[in-house]
């Protein structure tokens, strides 16, 4: 979620401005890539309709794969080594865990910055011909980024204004790895210079980051091409503990991901397409979490969102997620939303067998105004088209026992000569039904319900005969004689 929160604010703010949106697939760091993600990336964007303007259709992405640009970053590795702004390191990974466990012992924590760097085996320590021969003999080694001693890196950030950072308390990062991929700090401030970006709206974790993109801008001779610079808020817990994670939602009992997907345990986590959220609703839960329009607007349609949205408005603090309120905010996109609307887009994402039309759309009608999810209008169709499979037994056992069979076969006499079949017309004939034989709603209501859903929750009654059309009302009613 908090992924997609980031993409959705950049793309409010690109199209506010007439700019573009760009979807870039940073995979440098190999070990951590996965098969899916990428498709998964894409079927989210296009599930909420935020179609990126670059790097989005076929032709391009293999262009926007940072994978695919590893001579390029080569060019700007190699103009740091030149410059003096970063130099070689050949210490193997055990040699740098082995350092920070001793560390860690004492009680101090090690970073590799202008102090340690003199005692480690890199091209600032070792002979000229020492560094030759461990290149031409192929021992791995990592490009590190060079910081001189106690400067203020200083930057201003659109929702946290002067950031300032000291390099004493950074490391010397890594920007080329052994195994020839560049790191996220120099390709992404490579392809942020190339590919003309403006301004960088990403994530609150990447704010400790961003005085290495600074002086790479510098040390690069980029800066005055240094694009503005914005970092989220985190996306909270519910109780407002701790960053939103995948554990939270099974923990809570509601989904962290925009889709489904398969886990490495080959286990379904669905999303929140699946359990039955509009793509417009989700996009507006989203945009709530972290900023506020200033009003007491709450629901909002992307085109409202475009408009009002404002980098002046995002919050420098967490945000609590709450699926609460993320119910509320679908239920109203649904009942805003036209039956037509709904119809074709349930029949979309949710296919049904043999569906019955003129019945669904009735459904949706009367559904729409009272649900939280298009899964509640499916459970209600299976009831309405089958409900003797899909029945709640123990509440249609225990309805049956008490229906009063006199006044079910007056409603099925009434029924049979009623020719008003819309919406209205039955509500008005139901409601004068129960006038006429003096008696209250909740003396039948439940004995309806089994009889013609099997189940206690869904449509009024009048709606339930409205769906149902007057044929298939009488059919089951007419179960009353087989009692």
């Amino acid at each position: 979620m908090g992924g997609v929160r980031t993409a959705l604010y950049n793309y409010l703010f690109a199209k506010q401005d007439d700019g573009k949106f760009l979807i870039r697939i940073e995979d440098t760091d190999q070990t951590r890539t996965v098969s899916y993600a990428e498709n998964y990336i894409f079927e989210t964007l296009e599930w909420l309709g935020l179609i990126p303007d670059e790097g989005y259709i076929a032709e391009e992405r293999k262009e926007y794969k940072q994978s695919n640009r590893k001579e390029l970053y080569k060019q700007f590795v190699n103009k740091l080594l030149d410059s003096g702004a970063a130099y070689i390191a050949f210490d193997t990974p055990e040699e740098l865990e082995n350092i920070r466990e001793l560390s860690n012992k004492s009680g101090k924590q090690w970073q590799y910055d202008s102090i340690t760097r003199q005692y480690m085996r890199n091209s600032l320590t070792l002979p000229t011909d020492e560094v030759e021969k461990l290149l031409s003999s192929g021992t791995p080694h990592v490009v590190r980024l060079k910081l001189d001693r106690n400067e203020e890196v200083r930057f201003d950030d659109m929702i946290r204004g002067t950031v300032v950072f000291n390099t004493n308390n950074l490391d010397d990062k890594i920007l080329f790895k052994s195994d020839g991929m560049p790191t996220y700090h120099l390709a992404n401030v490579v392809d942020d210079h190339l590919m003309n970006i403006t301004h960088v709206i990403r994530g609150e974790e990447w704010l400790p980051s961003t005085p290495i993109h600074v002086l790479l801008y510098k040390k690069l001779g980029l800066e005055e091409q240094m694009p503005k610079f914005a970092h989220l808020p985190l996306l909270l817990r519910p109780d407002g503990n701790g960053k939103l994670s995948k554990r939270d939602g099974e923990k809570y009992g509601f989904p962290v991901f925009p889709l489904q997907f398969t886990s490495e345990n080959n286990v379904v986590v669905k999303g929140y397409k699946e359990i039955g959220f509009l793509p417009e609703a989700f996009i507006n839960m989203l945009a709530l979490l972290g900023w506020n329009p200033g009003t007491e607007q709450e629901i909002f349609s992307r085109e409202e969102l475009i408009q009002q949205f404002s980098i002046n408005r995002i919050s420098k603090s967490g945000a609590k997620f709450s699926y609460d309120k993320a119910l509320w905010i679908n239920h109203n996109h649904i009942k805003n939303s036209s039956s037509e609307y709904l119809f074709d887009y349930i029949t979309k994402y949710f296919p049904i067998e043999n569906l019955e039309k003129e019945l669904f759309f009735r459904l949706i009608e009367v559904d729409k105004v009272r649900v939280n999810l298009l899964t509640e209008i499916l459970e209600d169709y299976r009831s309405c088209i089958d409900y003797e499979t899909n029945l709640d037994k123990e509440f249609y056992n225990l309805q049956i026992q008490k229906i009063n069979k006199p006044i079910i076969e007056n409603l099925i006499k009434k029924l049979k000569k009623l020719e008003e079949t819309s919406l209205n017309g039955i509500d008005h004939f139901f409601k004068n039904f129960l006038n006429e034989n003096n008696i209250k709603i909740g003396a039948i209501g439940l004995s309806l319900r089994a009889l013609l859903m099997g189940k206690k929750s869904g449509p009024a009654i009048s709606e339930i005969i409205y769906v149902l059309g007057k044929e298939l009302t009488i059919k089951r009613l007419e179960k009353i004689y087989e009692i």
